[in-house]
């Protein structure tokens, strides 16, 4: 009789198996931006990427690069590249909400601005739209190393970065 409520059980199991979404380990997301004035006399615009890797449903570490070209006040071109890791918590029945929270370090560099190291709190939503597609939204406040032994003034003169784009799992 037990065995038989045991086979019972693992049958009444499999469909929530079944919905059960499986992703690859592997992240890709893509951002851009652009702007002007009424004028059209100056052009502002960003790009963004991400690669990262899903060690688990919830922990991921990804390796970002942004670049920012601008020609109102001169031609400038400056850019990002930052470490960051993620923790994620998985809700809805098949688990498309990904709410996020973590932490990223890197270094910003550019013609018109002091190439600095930064680091940055985050935290995010990842709402899958397919399998393997989601749009993410990201917030991040990003403060500055003055030097190499200080942080101190550079949290209050940082900066809150948001980030919306399109990834792949894979």
């Amino acid at each position: 009789m037990l065995r038989k409520g045991i086979v019972v059980a693992a049958l009444l199991l499999l469909p929530a198996f079944a919905s059960a979404q499986v992703r690859g380990p592997w992240e890709v997301t893509l951002a851009a931006s652009g702007v002007n004035g009424n004028k059209f006399n100056g052009f502002q615009a960003s790009a963004g990427g991400s690669l990262g890797y899903f060690f688990n449903d919830n922990f991921e570490v990804a390796v970002r690069q942004t670049l920012q070209y601008s020609d109102i006040g001169g031609v400038s071109l400056n850019a990002s590249t930052a470490l960051a890791a993620d923790f994620h918590l998985p809700l809805g029945d098949q688990n498309q909400f990904l709410p996020f929270i973590g932490a990223n370090i890197g270094y910003v560099y550019g013609k018109h601005i002091r190439d600095t190291w930064e680091a940055a709190p985050e935290a995010g939503l990842k709402w899958f739209v397919s399998q393997d597609v989601f749009i993410e939204g990201l917030v991040e406040y990003q403060f500055f190393f003055k030097n190499s032994n200080s942080v101190s003034g550079g949290f209050n003169n940082g900066q809150w970065l948001y980030t919306l784009g399109v990834g792949f799992r894979f």
